[in-house]
């Protein structure tokens, strides 16, 4: 079996829509941390289970810089941003997510 891990930084700013009260409610930005896993028991043709540069593409030119209301069709928490980033990846099987620090949120394909 084969792992490859990209961790990579972006900035981005959301809020959260909650059934309770919560300054989160407000928009505001977190300098996410973002650790995206994959894995494969065959490499492709090029020898890899992904390109790096794949992931990063994914990611970033996605999320970076962003209002995450305005471009994702769920509530945005670190959760479902783990999850959707998973998502989008073939091999990916886990995804960990710091919003900030001590805040971390992990998605792991069963």
């Amino acid at each position: 079996m084969y792992t490859v891990i990209k961790r990579m930084e972006i900035s981005a700013s959301h809020s959260l829509r909650l059934s309770y009260p919560s300054k989160c409610e407000n928009l505001h930005g977190h300098n996410w941390i973002i650790t995206v896993y994959c894995r494969s028991k065959e490499l492709n043709a090029d020898g890899m289970v992904i390109d790096f540069s794949h992931i990063k593409k994914i990611v970033k030119s996605t999320l970076d810089h962003q209002n995450l209301n305005e471009i994702l069709p769920f509530n945005p928490t670190a959760e479902n941003i783990a999850r959707w980033i998973c998502d989008q990846l073939h091999s990916c099987f886990k995804v960990e997510i710091q919003e900030s620090e001590g805040n971390t949120a992990i998605y792991e394909k069963d």
